[in-house]
């Protein structure tokens, strides 16, 4: 008998200490999807969200059909879109949109790997000065 909790014991602490790496190695610095609102401009071949709000944490989806949009219109960031080639994005140029993805923090400009495009305004907003 005492062999067999002898050998129990064991196994549970053979167990937690093979997970514990397991839990360590978790993803700490995962890319966050955000959120941001800003005027859409083509610059040569990139396409650039200008005037853009603060990137705020948000879900891949964008927000459901018919909805209108209530938060700010315009703010002091651009980044880079990448991954848009899914996204009709010449028909939205001039247009204010929230542009929803995977957001990469760099020098010069930040990048968002779109996931969803939601129009906001046919006319870009004026960004605060």
């Amino acid at each position: 008998m005492s062999h067999r909790r002898l050998l129990s014991g064991l196994v549970v602490v053979y167990l937690a200490a093979a997970a514990a790496p397991l839990r360590a190695q978790a993803p700490s610095d995962k890319v966050p999807i955000v959120a941001a609102v800003g005027c859409l401009v083509e610059q040569g071949t990139e396409w650039l969200l200008t005037a853009a709000t603060e990137p705020e944490p948000s879900i891949a989806n964008g927000p459901p059909a018919g909805q209108p949009y209530k938060g700010p219109t315009a703010g002091k960031n651009t980044f880079k879109l990448i991954g848009v080639s899914e996204f009709d994005l010449p028909s939205h140029k001039g247009h204010t949109l929230l542009v929803k993805g995977l957001f990469i923090k760099a020098t010069p400009m930040s990048r968002l790997n779109v996931t969803s495009v939601t129009m906001v305004s046919t006319t870009c907003a004026t960004p605060p000065k």
